[in-house]
């Protein structure tokens, strides 16, 4: 280094000279920031040479990071090899240093190279701190990690994952629950369904989703982003994993594997007159659980209709070849639609649904021949018996929304379904509903890649109509519709009063 100082000409003569001065602190400058020297050191050798902090701060920092990333790398593959490791102590200290400076660009790879270096030592050697800063960082957008290490950080960190999941739960509930699309990409920037192809981390943000269903009793918010969750979650293991390296018994451990099996299935991937095969396969195999006490092993019917739900769209399913089937309503698929909107009641409940859901269906397709379908008639086709008790709420919901799909595939339901929307909706909550089973409806026919040209016009006229009713009816300062009335749907089905 003396001999490099000794080169430059404190007055050049010529453009020549110049350069070689400008070469000569470039090269001792480079040199300076790949050593570990005392900062007042490198001050005052380098204001020797006429520079300023600015000129080579930046060089040394960045050397000095990817210096103790590479030492970090070292440490993770040489194992329990002692002499070459770093000792926890420093990995501890540097962990500390880095918490107000993880958002800036320069320390991002030694961001990395901490969260994805796994030390021997039985207990956790970074600070808890760190991993809090680091997930907030990440939350709010402040820095940008890969997903592997955002694995890490949630796999050596429970609390960051909990609050990354209560996080994504935030933005759904403030988003509009009926814009499907939207609330897929809210998941996918989460990266929380990627993450989840780790068997860990999947069944935590499961468990609590779990809990706000419970907690909410059913709200449809938390029904499509559980939906919505496993759509992206199933879609990122099959990107991920061509050939599994988890078996789906890992991912739901109390379920029976034969029904995981079927609910797999992608209905795109099967001909559409072969749905009946597999909805009515996995109808047989949910009574036998719920109603057979000898399956204990495979909890009751709220584990089963929670894992039912995760993959809801067989339910829509269910409900449009119900309606678009000439042939006489079948038990099985009856069965699936009144388990799937009442999982709480018992058998004989359940069987009166299923009387009420067939008078309906029976009175419907004799409409179904009508070239003009009036809304009185339709009326009436949904119209509760005199004669019998008044159907429960969750009944009146499974009603509307058969009804609904009659108007969608119905020839002559197109003419008057604006009036029949209107003698449908006389409350907010109730046209609040029927948007997000449009919206529903949509986004399904969309994946399924359905060739509906007329049912899919009507539908997005109808769902443009009711958003807009909706955003004019709900001012500043309304009361979403989810606080206007909760649904008593899951009260007294949390596994502690399962039969």
């Amino acid at each position: 280094m003396w001999c490099l100082c000794c080169l430059i000409n404190k007055e050049p003569q010529n453009s020549e000279e110049s350069k070689l001065n400008s070469w000569t602190r470039g090269l001792l400058s480079h040199i300076l920031s790949g050593f570990r020297f005392d900062t007042k050191e490198v001050g005052l050798f380098t204001q020797g040479l006429g520079y300023v902090p600015a000129d080579y701060c930046p060089g040394l920092l960045k050397n000095m990071v990817l210096s103790l990333v590479s030492e970090l790398r070292e440490n993770h593959l040489n194992g329990f090899n002692t002499q070459r490791r770093m000792v926890p102590e420093k990995i501890r200290f540097l962990s500390r240093v880095c918490i107000p400076l993880v958002t800036l660009p320069d320390i991002e790879p030694l961001v990395e190279a901490l969260l994805t270096c796994h030390g021997h030592e039985p207990q956790e050697v970074l600070w808890p701190e760190f991993f809090d800063a680091v997930n907030e960082a990440f939350l709010l957008k402040k820095i940008s990690l890969p997903t592997s290490a955002v694995v890490c950080l949630w796999l050596r960190h429970l609390p960051s994952l909990e609050k990354a999941t209560l996080h994504l739960f935030e933005k759904l509930i403030s988003s509009e629950r009926n814009f499907l699309r939207r609330i897929e990409c809210f998941l996918k920037d989460s990266l929380l369904p990627e993450a989840a192809c780790h068997p860990a981390i999947f069944r935590i943000v499961d468990e609590m989703f779990r809990y706000a269903l419970l907690e909410t009793d059913g709200a449809p918010e938390v029904l499509v982003a559980v939906q919505g969750f496993t759509r992206c979650f199933v879609e990122a293991l099959e990107k991920k994993n061509k050939q599994l390296k988890f078996t789906f018994k890992t991912y739901f451990p109390y379920a029976s594997p034969s029904l995981v099996t079927v609910l797999l299935q992608r209905p795109e991937d099967i001909p559409q007159e072969l749905w009946h095969q597999p909805l009515k396969h996995i109808s047989e195999m949910l009574r036998e659980i719920v109603e057979d006490q000898t399956h204990g092993s495979y909890g009751g019917p709220f584990e089963c209709w929670f894992l039912f739900i995760h993959f809801g769209g067989w339910a829509d399913i269910a409900a449009e070849q119900l309606v678009m089937s000439e042939a006489e309503p079948s038990e099985a698929l009856l069965w699936l639609l009144a388990f799937s909107c009442s999982p709480h009641d018992g058998s004989p409940q359940r069987a009166q649904t299923m009387v009420e859901v067939k008078a309906v269906l029976s009175r419907l397709k004799k409409l179904l021949r009508s070239p003009i379908l009036s809304a009185k008639d339709l009326q009436a086709a949904a119209a509760e018996s005199q004669d019998r008790d008044p159907r429960p709420p969750l009944c009146q919901q499974l009603i509307r929304r058969l009804l609904l799909n009659f108007l969608l595939w119905a020839p002559g339901g197109h003419v008057n379904a604006r009036e029949v929307i209107a003698l449908m909706a006389p409350s907010d909550e109730i046209a609040h509903d029927m948007t997000g089973f449009l919206d529903q409806t949509l986004y399904r026919w969309d994946h399924l890649r359905m060739e509906a040209p007329r049912s899919r016009k009507l539908a997005r006229e109808l769902l443009a109509e009711l958003r807009m009713v909706g955003t004019a009816m709900q001012g500043p300062g309304s009361p979403r519709p989810r606080d206007v009335m909760r649904r008593p749907f899951l009260r007294g089905m949390s596994a502690e009063n399962e039969p």
